[in-house]
């Protein structure tokens, strides 16, 4: 009834994904490759969470 007032996790993960790369693209461009390379790969964890997400909501959404 109240479906509107939930909010979508996948949003937030995506907020928080493309703060993570905007800070490893600043440190790129800053010359500070280990900061990139770490901010880099926690933000492909968060690219892989919002896949598993989209993914089961395909599932649930068909069924």
């Amino acid at each position: 009834m109240f479906a509107f007032l939930k909010t979508d996790p996948a949003k937030k993960l995506q907020k928080e994904f493309n703060r993570l790369s905007e800070k490893a693209f600043h440190a790129q461009r800053n010359g500070d490759i280990r900061g990139y390379s770490e901010l880099t790969s926690e933000a492909e964890a968060y690219r892989q969470k919002i896949k598993e997400l989209q993914a089961d909501e395909d599932k649930s959404g068909t069924a």
